[in-house]
């Protein structure tokens, strides 16, 4: 009886290792992970009234920064796309950036920064349509700078400039990829 008992376990691994997926030329399927999609949640003073897109995808920032201070919202300042050069490697005290694709829709990311500098520079690698950006400083000031949902192509761009250094506390930017993947940066320089 062991005899044939070991005979029917060696007739089943091998057609076990027949019949696996490798053996028959299929391949593992990848599963993508779909992040759920949300509604935008904007604050009570937030200067922009227009509809804001009803579902986003939300992107959390990968440091939490907490602003101590209460907020207070500035008037929003329009956004005029100008490309620029960033400054020099030692000049830029943060940077940190977010890949999104174009299947996620819109797309709510946040950076923590809790820097000082003197300007906040924004790095578009790909087509990306720009909805608004929040600024929050360390005394509770947010300025909003409205993209007004225009698309932008490659290219790096002044989001801001301050009189003298400010301590940015987070950057919030509601954004959609227009191209596969678009890759943001924010750059805080000094």
């Amino acid at each position: 009886m062991t005899n044939s008992t070991s005979k029917l376990l060696c007739c089943a691994v091998i057609i076990a290792a027949l019949l696996a997926p490798q053996a028959l030329g299929q391949r593992r399927r990848t599963v993508v992970v779909r992040r759920p999609h949300t509604t935008v949640v904007v604050r009570p003073g937030h200067p922009i009234r227009r509809v804001l897109p009803a579902a986003v995808v939300v992107h959390p920032a990968r440091v939490a920064v907490a602003v101590r201070a209460p907020l207070v919202f500035l008037p929003a300042l329009v956004w005029t796309a100008a490309v620029v050069s960033l400054p020099a490697r030692e000049r830029l005290v943060w940077q940190d950036t977010e890949s999104i694709t174009d299947d996620e829709g819109w797309v709510d990311t946040n950076f923590g920064i809790d820097g000082t500098g003197d300007a906040l520079f924004l790095d578009i690698n790909g087509k990306a349509k720009l909805n608004f950006a929040e600024v929050t400083f360390a005394n509770g000031n947010v300025q909003v700078v409205d993209f007004n949902e225009k698309a932008h192509k490659t290219g790096v761009y002044k989001l801001m400039d301050f009189t003298g250094d400010r301590h940015v506390m987070t950057v919030r930017i509601l954004m959609k990829s227009e191209s596969d993947t678009t890759k943001l940066a924010i750059y805080l320089g000094k």
